[in-house]
Order: C-alpha cells, then structure tokens, then sequence
C-alpha cells in the first residue's frame, strides 16, 4: 500500500462517527461498515493487501475463531474515535470505543501491510495484544504477535515513492473493486473452465472406449464357441495345459488359450459365462452410451455457463469449492449436489437421474424443470422452510444452464414435489405451479 492512499483512506474515515459491523468474510478479508450505509473491506493477504469499497458482502463461510468473535463484539456499534497512518509506516490504526464497555474504555484496531507479516491485531490501550488474525512466534518474526503479548513497533521503514493526489478516494477504492473482481473472475474462470473441460474429457475418452454392439456379439459367438470346442476335446486336455490347439467345426486348425487355475471340468462354463457377459454388454451398451453421453452434454453446459459468467459468485455456483464442512463435503450418487446460501440442491444429468431424485425428494421440497424443452430436474431441500428468492432465482439459473447450451429466454416452473405426478420415466404432469423467467446469455442474443 503507497503511503498517499493509506493517508487518504485514514482522511476519509474520519469523516466516520461509528463502525455499524465488523467481520472477516473470506480468510484474509474483513469488511467494515460504516455509519449502517459504507462497507469497506481489507483484504490482508501477505504479500498482496489491499483495501477497497463495494456493496456488503454475504460471508463465504461462518468464521468463528476468537479473533471473528472479538472482532465483531468489540468494534459492532463502537464509536470510531480516530483514524491514522502512525509515523507515516504501513499501518491503519483504529482508535475505537467498544459499544460493550461500562467505562471509558478504547481499544485499537491496527491494520499492518507489512508483505509476509500483514496482519489484523486487536490491541488495547496498554499495546498489549487482544487478539490477531495471525498469531507469529518467535521463530519467524521478533515481533511476536499473540494474546497476552506487548505490542512491538514495526522496524523503520524507507520509503521511495511519488506522492499523488487521489481526487475522490471512494471512487479510487470502487475502481480498485472494480480491477480485482475482473482479474477474480478471469483467474476463477480459467482455473474452473480447465475442471469442467478435464471431466467432459474423461467422459469423452470413456465413450471411445466403449465396444460397439456388432464387436460384442462376434465376441459372444467365439466364445461359444471355444466352450463348445472344450466340451468336445475334454478328454484329451491335461490339467497343465496352457492352450487347446485343435480343430474348429469346420475344420480349420485353431488354439484356444486356457485360463489358469480353472479345472478341467469347469474350462466350458468360463467360456459359456464369457458369452453371456458379452451378450449381456451387447444388449445394454446402448444404455451406457446414451448415460455417457448425456453426462458429458451436462458438463458441456457447464463449460458454456461458465464462460458467459460475470460474476465470481456466478463460477461459484456453477463449480463450487470442496466444502470445508462434513456436511458439505457430501456427495449424490445419481446427480450433481450443489449448495445455494446453505440450501442443499440437486440437479439431473440424465433422465435416470431425474427418475431418482423424485424419488429422493420429500413432499415439501421445490422441484423445478425448464418449461417445453427437455432437460435437468432440480430438487431444493427445504426442510420445510420457506425458500429466499434469491434461492429460487439461483436454482432456476442452474436448471436452465444444465439444460440447454443454446442463449435466448425460458421459463422454468416450479412447485412442491407434491404436486408432480410421474406419467413414465422421468415424464411428469404437475399443478400449483409458479413460473421464473431466466435469460440465458449469450452472443445471439440482441437487445
């Protein structure tokens, strides 16, 4: 951080009466609010900090540790008594009176770009540590930063850098808002685009894999026909016996290579067992094909979804992290799981799919299906709760992207499951019905 915009930033939050909130909303960001209507947040990265203005910010997770409990019970509804840059160093201190406090008491909330050491420290007004957000021992720094510990000064800093007027700091800070989340969005979008692309590959490779039905049936008559061959040379085949070489019905010379540790009298069965599976295959590869197949369109539409994102949020939803929880690290069997603000949704990728979640859904839970074309069933556990719209909206969007690669508006109905009544397969008829209309990006699209 250049000292001009620390000093600005400190200038503009004087202009502050209270801090409204505070609380960390990703692992190395704290949001403030100011006088209930101005966030600001702190992203305390090492080596990467910055500070930055946008509109307030649903957390990515709970954060409970003792520093968020005492972050949020000392600074919410605090009178914010000063602002400074201390000895023109990398630190934003806040000198602040705690709402909770039965006398005059202050309080400091020190702020540290430091690069490897950045930090968020809590002090009181003895220097002596509350809480931080990162705790340093005595191995990797002669500050050590822990409860219950005096503060030391930060080592003198010399700065070479030109000093510029920043006209308007929220403007200065909203376009830094602007600038991360555009390079957040291409680096999330790259990075989740190269998932998708890598599953709709291996299916890909799976499909080219697969034998075709003509292949399978010649494999079920050769091996008829080498367990016919063993039943007509049984006697002549030693228990050592590698191979059979003898003749075929029609008389020309063949070798049948014998599997080991099977017994003479048991050579017949394992090619007749043979044909059955290769029988078996021959009559359902089409079964598997067409689940491959569709398995794959479904993360083809996700690929498409992801490039027409413009929203982090929006990759989020679409390809979400490995949750950290127990409960979110749970995963469907027939389906893809996904979690809306802690709303667990399930989404079909082909019609077996479909079949099995209306079969997992309760009575209460919203299904939902895009209006005239085929495609995804989506099941939202409610738990008998009634569903924010933003849940609906969110849901509605995945049912659409998981559906159809191609932009233009649909309608998706949804209603409790029920209501839907299944005719055949994944075929259903339902009533009671409300509508979403969700617009689909794309280049075709035109204003």
């Amino acid at each position: 951080m250049k000292l001009y915009t620390l000093k600005a930033i400190a200038d503009h939050f004087n202009t502050f009466t209270f801090i409204s909130r505070a609380r960390r909303i990703e692992d190395n960001t704290i949001e403030i609010t100011f006088d209930k209507q101005s966030s600001y947040f702190f992203n305390m990265t090492r080596g990467h900090s910055f500070v930055y203005k946008a509109p307030s910010q649903r957390p990515l997770q709970g954060y409970n540790a003792p520093f968020d409990i005492l972050l949020h019970s000392l600074l919410s509804g605090s009178r914010l008594l000063n602002v400074e840059v201390p000895n023109d160093d990398r630190i934003l201190r806040f000198t602040i009176a705690p709402k909770s406090s039965y006398k005059d008491k202050i309080i400091y909330l020190q702020l540290e770009f430091t690069g490897k050491n950045t930090n968020a420290i809590l002090i009181d007004e003895n220097e002596v540590i509350i809480e931080a957000l990162r705790h340093i021992d005595a191995n990797s720094s002669f500050r050590i930063i822990r409860p219950g510990m005096e503060l030391l000064s930060i080592p003198p800093y010399k700065r070479n850098e030109e000093k510029k007027e920043i006209p308007n700091i929220d403007t200065y800070l909203e376009e830094k808002y602007t600038e991360i989340q555009s390079k957040k969005l291409q680096e999330m979008k790259k990075q989740k685009l190269s998932v998708t692309a890598k599953k709709s590959q291996k299916l890909s490779h799976l499909l080219s894999k697969l034998p075709n039905e003509e292949d399978l049936e010649k494999e079920e008559q050769k091996y008829k026909s080498y367990a016919n061959l063993i039943l007509a040379n049984l006697y002549q085949i030693k228990p050592y016996d590698t191979k059979l070489n003898t003749y075929d019905f029609e008389g020309k010379e063949i070798s049948i290579k014998l599997p080991k540790n099977i017994k003479v009298n048991r050579l017949s069965d394992y090619f007749f067992n043979l044909a059955k599976r290769a029988k078996s295959k021959a009559r359902n590869i089409h079964i598997e094909k067409e689940n491959l197949e569709s398995k794959k369109s479904f993360y083809d539409n996700i690929y498409y979804a992801l490039k027409q994102a413009k929203e982090p949020y929006e990759l989020e939803l679409l390809v979400p992290k490995r949750g950290k929880s127990q409960r979110k690290k749970e995963k469907l069997k027939e389906g893809e799981l996904f979690w809306i603000e802690d709303y667990k949704v399930m989404v079909g990728r082909n019609s077996n799919e479909n079949q099995k979640l209306l079969s997992l859904a309760k009575s209460n839970d919203i299904w939902m299906h895009t209006r005239e074309i085929p495609g995804s069933h989506v099941i939202i556990r409610t738990d008998k709760q009634n569903l924010p719209d933003t849940v609906i909206e969110a849901a509605a969007k995945l049912c659409v992207d998981f559906s159809t690669d191609q932009p233009g508006d649909y309608l998706v109905d949804y209603t409790k499951r029920k209501f839907v009544k299944i005719q055949e397969g994944s075929n259903v008829e339902y009533d009671k019905y409300q509508t979403i209309s969700v617009r689909k990006d794309g280049i075709e699209i035109r204003e």
